[in-house]
C-alpha cells in the first residue's frame, strides 16, 4: 500500500517546538550564553545594536592598523576550550569546571584550535614604577621571589605567607565556589564563615599590606582588580585569588587580537544554527502580566519591529538595561532608586595609536604594561571617591605587535593604551578635558622614554572616553566594567543573574554574577545557562 506525503508526516515522531531565545548584546557573555542556549536546544537569536560583534570587545580597523577596542587579557583557557567542544543538543552543564591532573597551563585544546590560535604571554605584565625600575609578573616562582630579593628584600618571608592565603582563598573562592549563583540570601551565608575564616572580605589592599612593607609589592599585588573595574582599597580581599588563576592557567592571546576570538564565537554560535542581527538596537523588553507575575515576552526594536521569544537575556549594561528597558511598574527589586544608588565601576580614557617602528631604538617594553604614577592610595581615591581627574595617572599600555605583527602594516606598531578615570558622575566635560589628557599620556610615553620618540613617529592616533561608553556602549554613567565590585554589591549582593522582577527574563556578563573580566563573563554564561535548564527543567547533561 501507498501514502501519500501527508500520510508519512502524520507518522513521525512527534517533535515539540524548540524553545526561543532573544539575548542583547554580543559581547563575550552574550557569544558564551548563546553558544550554550544553542547547546540547550533552543532557537536563539542574539540582536546587536552595532555594525560587527564584540560589545566592549569590538575590534576597529583603521588605516592598515588593528585594534581591539576593549579586552585584550585572556586568561582559564579551558573555559574557551569548553564552549568549542559544545554540540547542538548536547548541554554539558554539570561536566567538572575545573578538572585536576596534567598541566593547566599547557593543557591540549584540540576544539579551540578549529577555530581560533590561543598563544601564552609571557611576563604577564611588565609593571613599571615611577623611579624607573619594573617588575616582570609571570608564573614563575622562581622569577618572582628573585625580583622580590632584589627589590624588597624584607617581602620575601611575606610573599610566601601571602601565597599560602591567597591560595586558600582561590580553592575556596574559585574553584569551589566559582560557578556558584547567588540567588538566595541562604546560599551566600552558607559561604560567609569560610571566607571570615580566610579573611577574604577585608579590602584586599589592606589583606596585601599584611605581607609587604614595601609600597612597591603593595601595588604589584593589588593593582590587578583595576583591570575589571575594581578599586584595589575597597574591593574585597577574594579578588587575592587573581594572582593564583593568572599563575593557575597563563596569560593567553589569540593571534588576531581578541577579535578574532569574538568572532571564533559567532562561528561557533552560527554552527550551532543561531542567529545575530546587526544594526538591532532594543528599545524595550515586553513583558505581560500572568496570574501575580510579569512575563518576559520579546523585544522591541529601536525601530519599532517587535519581537517574540520565550525568554529574554540582556548582556548590556545591568542599569540600562532596568531603567531603560523595562517598566518602571514592573520593577519592584531593581527599581529606580535601587538602580540609581548603586556604585557603578570607573570609566576608561583609552588612546588607539599606530607608530613607525625604529630598529636603532628597540621596545624595551612588553605585550602588557602596567606604568605606575607616582601616587597610588592617593590617585585610586581621586578615580572613585572624589571623581576628579588627578595631577598624574597610571596606565595599562598594551603593544600586541611584539607578538602580532599583522596588526600593522609593515615596519610599525599598533598599541594601545588605557587610563583609568571617573566616571560621568564626575561631570568632567570630556570634550575639554579628553584631548588634555591624550596630550599628557602621549608625552610623558615619549619623554619618559617608554617610547623615544614617540610624537614624531605617529602616523595614527584617536581615543575614547566615558562618552563612548555612555553613548556607544550604552553603560549607565559611561561606566566600563558595570557594577563596581566592592563588597557591597558582591555574591548575593551582586545584580542577579535571573530577574527578581520578570519571569524569564536574565542577565549575563560584566553586570551581572560574578562580575567583569573575561573568564567571569564566560562564568556568568554558564551560571544563566544553568538558570534557564532549571526554569525549563532541562536536564544538565541530557537535553529533553
Amino acid at each position: 500500500m501507498t501514502i501519500s506525503a501527508t500520510q508519512a508526516a502524520s507518522l513521525q515522531p512527534f517533535q515539540p517546538r524548540r524553545k526561543t531565545a532573544l539575548i542583547i548584546g554580543s559581547g563575550i557573555g552574550g557569544l558564551s550564553l548563546g553558544i550554550r542556549l544553542q547547546s540547550l536546544g533552543f532557537n536563539t537569536t542574539i540582536l546587536e545594536r552595532l555594525d560587527a560583534p564584540g560589545g566592549r570587545a569590538y575590534q576597529r580597523h583603521v588605516d592598515g592598523y588593528t585594534f581591539d577596542m576593549g579586552p585584550t587579557v585572556i586568561t582559564v583557557p579551558q573555559f574557551i576550550e569548553e564552549l568549542f567542544a559544545l554540540q547542538r543538543d548536547e548541554a554539558r552543564l554539570s561536566a567538572p569546571d575545573f578538572p585536576d591532573g596534567g598541566s593547566r597551563v599547557h593543557a591540549e585544546r584540540p576544539h579551540t584550535e578549529k577555530y581560533v590560535k590561543l598563544v601564552p604571554i609571557s611576563p604577564f605584565y611588565r609593571i613599571y614604577f615611577d623611579d624607573g625600575t619594573f617588575f616582570d609578573y609571570d608564573g614563575d616562582l622562581t622569577s618572582t621571589r628573585t625580583q622580590i630579593e632584589a627589590l624588597a628584600p624584607e617581602d620575601l618571608s611575606g610573599y610566601e605567607q601571602f601565597l599560602r592565603d591567597a591560595g586558600a582563598i582561590f580553592e575556596r573562592g574559585f574553584l569551589e565556589l566559582g560557578y556558584t549563583h547567588f540567588g538566595d540570601l541562604p546560599t551566600m551565608l552558607r559561604a560567609v564563615p569560610d571566607l571570615l575564616k580566610l579573611d577574604a572580605v577585608r579590602t584586599l589592599f589592606s589583606f596585601t599590606r599584611k605581607y609587604f612593607q614595601n609600597p612597591k609589592m603593595q601595588q604589584v599585588f593589588s593593582f590587578e582588580t583595576l583591570l575589571i573595574g575594581g578599586n584595589p582599597l575597597s574591593v574585597p580581599a577574594i579578588y587575592a585569588m587573581i594572582h593564583f588563576v593568572e599563575k593557575t592557567w597563563g596569560i593567553h592571546y589569540a593571534i588576531g587580537g581578541t577579535g578574532a576570538l569574538v568572532r571564533a564565537f559567532v562561528k561557533k554560535f552560527e554552527e550551532l544554527g543561531g542567529t545575530i542581527r546587526y544594526g538591532a538596537g532594543v528599545s524595550d523588553i515586553v513583558t505581560e502580566k500572568e496570574g501575580r507575575q510579569q512575563v518576559a515576552r520579546g523585544v522591541k526594536l529601536e525601530g519599532g519591529e517587535e519581537l517574540c521569544a520565550d525568554i529574554v537575556v540582556s548582556n548590556g549594561d545591568w542599569a540600562n538595561t532596568y531603567l531603560k528597558r523595562l517598566d518602571k511598574k514592573v520593577r519592584k527589586i531593581n527599581s529606580d532608586t535601587r538602580v540609581k544608588l548603586s556604585p557603578q565601576s570607573m570609566s576608561l580614557l583609552v588612546i588607539y595609536f599606530g607608530f613607525r617602528d625604529d630598529p636603532e631604538c628597540p621596545l624595551k617594553l612588553r605585550h602588557h604594561n602596567i606604568i605606575l604614577g607616582p601616587r597610588y592610595e592617593e590617585l585610586l581615591r581621586e578615580i572613585f571617591g572624589q571623581k576628579v581627574l588627578g595631577q598624574d595617572f597610571s596606565q595599562y599600555l598594551h603593544v600586541p605587535t611584539l607578538t602580532d605583527p599583522a596588526l600593522a602594516p609593515a615596519g610599525h606598531h599598533a598599541a594601545y593604551t588605557l587610563v583609568p578615570v571617573p566616571n560621568n558622575a564626575s561631570g568632567l566635560d570630556w570634550t575639554v578635558q579628553g584631548p588634555l589628557l591624550v596630550d599628557r599620556v602621549m608625552g610623558m610615553l615619549d619623554d619618559r622614554g617608554y617610547i623615544p620618540g614617540l610624537r614624531n613617529r605617529l602616523t595614527h592616533l584617536d581615543y575614547v572616553t566615558p562618552d563612548y561608553f555612555a553613548d556607544t556602549l550604552d553603560s549607565y554613567l559611561g561606566n566600563a566594567f558595570g557594577p563596581e565590585p566592592v563588597l557591597a554589591q558582591s555574591a548575593f549582593f551582586r545584580p542577579h543573574n535571573r530577574s527578581e522582577d520578570v519571569t524569564h527574563l536574565y542577565m549575563v556578563g560584566a553586570g551581572a554574577q560574578p562580575g567583569a573580566g573575561t573568564p567571569s563573563v564566560m562564568m556568568s554564561a554558564k551560571m544563566t545557562a544553568r538558570l534557564v535548564a532549571e526554569d525549563f527543567g532541562i536536564h544538565p547533561d541530557i537535553v529533553g
